[in-house]
Parts: C-alpha cells; structure tokens; sequence
C-alpha cells in the first residue's frame, strides 16, 4: 500500500514484498491507520469491532520468515478481516452480541488456523447483527455499520462489516459467513466478489451456528482472483465437521487454476425472470437497468443467453423452505452449550435479558422457535421441500443445457438504514435472491455489477448446481475480463487524497 494507492491485490502486495518495497509490519501498520481513520474517525463507517494487538507483532514475524525463507503461503502478509462470528483465540469474539462483550474463546476456528497456515494476518473482527440475525449492518456489539457508497445507506448483512471493511480498504480480503445471503447481500450492496460454496465444502467448526444446514464461511475480496486465493485456503475436509464430508464430490483442482483459463465464449447462461423486480418501482427498475446491462456484457464476450430460464413456483419454493423459526433457536443453543467459557447458554437467556439489538425482529422469531426441531413435523415438510427445491433446479439447468442462472442478488440498491430502526422496513420485506442458492444447497457468486445514477452498487448472481464452483469461477472470470466497474469509494480515499 503507497501512500496514492490503497488497491493492492495480494499478488501486488506480494510482488512488493519480494522486491523489498513493502515490509508486513508496514503493510499492517497502514491498514490500522486507514482503520482509525475512517472507521473510528471521519466517515464512522463503524465496520470494525476489534482490531487484533497481535497483529503488528504476527507482520513482524512475517518480514522474518520472508527474509530467511521466502513467502510461507498463498496469504503470507495479507491483513485478513473475519466476521465476529468466527472465533479467534487471541481477539475479543462477540458473535455481534453485547453478552459477549470481552469474550476471548480457547481456540481458533478452523478457518481462522488455515489462514494463520497459509501466512495470512488476522488484523481485525467485523461487525455483524446479533447471531447473524438479519440482511441488516448492525448489532447490540457493534452498533449500526454504514455503507461506504452512501453513509445513509446500510451495507447489507450479515456480513456486514467485513463488506464494508473492504470496499473501504480496511483490510485486503476477508471471511464472511452466508446462510440465506449473508456474504452475497453486503458483497452486492459494496461492490465486492463473495461467494457462497455448497454446503460442506468450507468447515464450520468454530463458527457460530445458525441452520447447520445451511451454514457456510465465505470469502469476499474487491477482485475475483483474491477471492479465490483465500477460497482455496478454507476450502476442505475436517474431521470435527461432518458436513465436509462433502467435499468428496468436489473437484480435486486447485479452484484458482480456474481464473488462467476462464472464458465466457461458448458458455450457456440462463436468465432466471422470476427473480427480478422489473420497473415496479423507481429502486427496482434501476437494479434491473445495471443487471441487464451487466448481461449484455456477458454476451458481448461470448455468452450465449438463454432468456427466460423459468423455476415454476419459485416464490412458494422461497418461502415454504425457510426453517429460521424451525431450526435456528435449536442450532445457536447447541452451540452456546458447547463453547467453552461462555456468558450465556441459550437462546432463550440472550432474549429473556433482553441483550440484543431491538430491531432486529429475526432473532425475536428465532427465539420463539422450538427447543426441538424434529418434534415439529413442518420441520420434516420444510427439509424435504428443501430437496425438491434443488432438484427443481437442477432440472432447469438440465432442461436447458446451461452451465448458470444469473439474476440480482437484491432487487433494490441498498436502503437507508434509518427505515430498519423505525420498522419502515424489515427483514421479512427486504427483496434478497439469495434465498434461493441457501435454501436449495447451491453454490452462487456475487459479482459487481455496477452502479445506480445515485452511485449505489448493485450486484449480479451467478447460481449453479451442487459443486459447480470451478464452473462459476470460469464464468466470473470471464466476466471479469470483460468489466470493470470496481470503484473506491469517495467516503474512504488513499491517505494521500484526503
């Protein structure tokens, strides 16, 4: 990072590392500043929960290591933000609830270590609302966090801080978590890559829960290339995580192979109508403007189009396949019950002392779900659709010969956050796409789109089946060489400029 350009891509930083430009302990020093400039001063923009105090003396040890041994991994020095909703044994882990306040857990997450293996720098925790309860930027922890692109406006969650915190250039890539949407909502609304894995292929030991059916870590990064760098650092088996079992249907190839040979010439791509809003307002027809254009684009490079691609009853399959007020209660209290250390042990304890975010409505639903899912038969009904879902959609890739769906992530640009503490709007209203890939068992991408006459970001999906992520990597990458509509926002500029 100069003191002009605050862009840098790990295959940049890594270059100016080698050639002795940049030092680790620099780089760091740098993103901490940008931190306690942009994100504790100025804009407030209020991503961060915690900075790591290791984290100078982790770069210092880098520059060490590089000196006597070269770069030790695929992240060596690169400043990683993680979700607080992934544990770190040496930063205050809130999970975005003001009950946890000064929680340090005994161990890491698994994904935390591989990004410690790899050489990566755990520089600071991201804000999330309570559990990740909610498409929302804030939390009883960490307050209400602001999208760099418009700081009336919320940045999506419930990633919502490590969104924020990289569109800003508070850190150089990071980890999200996705459950209904929740690395795809905030990549969309910050002009991020965010994927979402089937289910199983990123383990989540460590990681708070909330439908262990659905959960998944995800990378987010401001390139398609950086993303799948750490892509492929979390991805993989774990024996105390028995949803990685999976990963024995996943291709054995290195997912970043993908990008060197990735095209759009040739590829099928099916436009899924159903999922865009149109023109029934002013917000929704100008997503659907920035999408369309971005499909055209696609075209452009030499994507065949297959427009419409139709899922029949899509709206029913969304909505009679949620288990939030089925699972979630059951999910996060088995979780509580088995961290080490912990303040509280159940859902119920964190709603009846109230120690949680007051608008978030979402948790105030998970709360009154059933202590035993399995003891609701809706809850067998909800699974079972879950299937159908996902074959429904195989079916239409089948049918039409097509190697992604593509559609918005969000039919609206990002809302003014001031409409969720007033209850203008709520979750349950909130127009998100992602539910189809969460509740269906499908891997989707975010990418860039573009952006609003108002300077909002709009993000663009691309959904394929079960463990079709090399294909979405090829597209994206593809794609990628054909746009370029990363923009850094004016509310954080290169410490040279302000």
């Amino acid at each position: 990072m100069t003191e002009h350009n605050c862009e840098l891509t790990v295959e940049q930083t890594h270059q100016l590392f080698l050639n002795g430009e940049l030092t680790c302990e620099e780089l760091v020093s740098k993103y901490l500043e940008r931190i306690e400039r942009y994100d504790s001063a100025g804009p407030e923009l209020n991503a961060i929960i915690n900075t790591n105090d290791d984290a100078i003396d982790r770069a210092s040890q880098l520059d060490e290591l590089l000196a006597d041994d070269g770069l030790v991994g695929p992240l060596h020095g690169i400043p990683v933000l993680v979700k607080d909703q992934v544990q770190t044994a040496d930063v205050v882990t809130t999970f975005g609830s003001e009950a946890f306040d000064g929680f340090v857990p005994t161990e890491d997450a698994e994904i935390v270590s591989r990004v410690r293996e790899a050489g990566g720098v755990i520089l600071a925790k991201t804000n999330l609302p309570d559990w990740g309860s909610g498409f929302v930027g804030y939390s009883s922890a960490g307050g209400q966090t602001k999208n760099p692109y418009g700081l009336d406006r919320d940045s999506g969650g419930s990633s919502a801080g490590t969104g924020t915190g990289i569109a800003a250039n508070l850190g150089l890539v990071g980890i999200g978590s996705d459950t209904g949407g929740s690395v795809r909502v905030p990549a969309s609304c910050c002009n991020l890559y965010g994927l979402r894995v089937t289910t199983g292929l990123i383990p989540r030991t460590g990681m708070s829960a909330m439908i262990s059916r659905q959960d998944t870590a995800g990378p987010m990064a401001r390139t398609l290339k950086d993303m799948v760098r750490l892509l492929d650092v979390l991805v993989g088996f774990d024996s105390d995580d028995d949803a990685t079992g999976t990963t024995v249907h996943a291709p054995a190839l290195s997912y970043t192979s993908q990008l060197d040979t990735g095209s759009l010439d040739g590829a099928r791509i099916g436009v899924l109508r159903e999922a865009f809003g149109g023109d029934e307002t002013e917000a929704k027809a100008a997503v659907t403007a920035v999408v369309e254009t971005a499909i055209d684009r696609m075209e452009a490079a030499g994507a065949e189009i297959v427009d419409p691609v139709s899922i029949p009853n899509l709206d029913d399959l969304i909505d009679t396949t949620s288990l939030y007020a089925y699972q979630a209660n059951h999910d996060i209290t088995s979780y509580l019950s088995e961290l080490e250390g912990s303040p509280v042990d159940s859902v119920e304890e964190l709603y009846e002392s109230g120690r949680y975010h007051e608008s978030l409505e979402l948790f105030e639903k998970i709360a009154g779900g059933p202590d035993d899912p399995t003891d609701v038969p809706a809850f067998w009904e909800r699974t079972a659709r879950q299937d159908q879902f996902r074959r429904a959609i195989e079916y239409a890739v089948g049918r039409h010969e097509i190697d992604a769906l593509v559609f918005p992530d969000v039919q609206v640009p990002p809302p003014k956050y001031e409409q969720y503490h007033t209850g203008e709007l709520v979750r349950a209203n909130y127009p998100t796409n992602t539910f189809i890939a969460s509740q269906s068992g499908c891997p989707a991408l975010s990418m860039p789109a573009g952006f609003t006459n108002r300077g909002l970001p709009v993000g663009i999906e691309l959904m394929g089946v079960p463990y079709s992520e090399p294909t979405l990597i090829s597209l994206a990458a593809g794609y990628d060489a054909a746009t370029d509509v990363r923009q850094q926002p004016e509310t954080a500029p290169p410490i040279g400029q302000n």
